[in-house]
């Protein structure tokens, strides 16, 4: 799809002043669910202040999704049976890397979109209120991630059976302006499939 169709689609949804797609975000397909890529420059520390704690990274992968399930390296089926039937906490995994996305990521299938800095600020504000944080205002770390420069932290959100983590992230491209139907990106296949619509495939699997 072309960037002024995208556009288009994009202010179909959010009818705003049309601005100049400015920044670029990546979607990784990781098989069970979908990481959201950004480049870390392109993030206002006030609106998500976790990011300075990767000031060293050029980009920073973010996922969301079931507590327990998401932190065991190899996940049994009663961690995923549990996440589904109950309502669950959650956390997000941020990861930073400075390799480009396609190498960081060789074996996986990535969309790339382009969104306005309006659209931007939205998913970037969507991923920030989704930790969780004290009194003051921090939200800590609470576990080393699952591969390269990556940490765990609790998110305010809670998981279920209606709320994957693939309905998470389309949650997020849909507060960007992506024309996406959360009721139908339960699975990577229906979120892969919509993204495309309003994103390109930067490399197949």
């Amino acid at each position: 799809m072309t960037l002024d169709a995208c556009a288009t689609a994009v202010n179909q949804l959010h009818p705003i002043e049309r601005v100049d797609l400015a920044k670029t975000i990546y979607l990784v397909n990781h098989g069970w669910h979908v990481g959201i890529v950004l480049q870390r420059s392109d993030i206002p520390d006030k609106l998500w202040p976790e990011t300075k704690g990767f000031s060293n990274t050029r980009y920073l992968e973010v996922g969301w999704g079931d507590k327990d399930y998401y932190q065991t390296p190899n996940p049994h089926l009663g961690i995923a049976i549990k996440a589904i039937l109950w309502p669950t906490a959650s956390v997000l995994h941020i990861v930073g890397f400075n390799e480009r996305v396609t190498s960081y990521f060789a074996l996986s299938e990535i969309i790339q979109i382009h969104l306005s800095d309006d659209g931007f600020k939205r998913l970037v504000d969507y991923i920030a209120t989704s930790h969780q944080r004290n009194l003051g205002g921090i939200s800590k770390p609470i576990a080393k991630g699952l591969y390269g420069n990556s940490q765990f932290y609790l998110s305010e959100q809670t998981y279920h059976l209606f709320k994957t983590c693939n309905v998470w992230t389309a949650e997020a491209l849909h507060a960007a302006g992506c024309p996406i139907r959360t009721s139908i990106t339960m699975t990577v296949e229906g979120l892969i499939y919509q993204a495309k619509i309003c994103g390109i495939v930067a490399q197949n699997r």
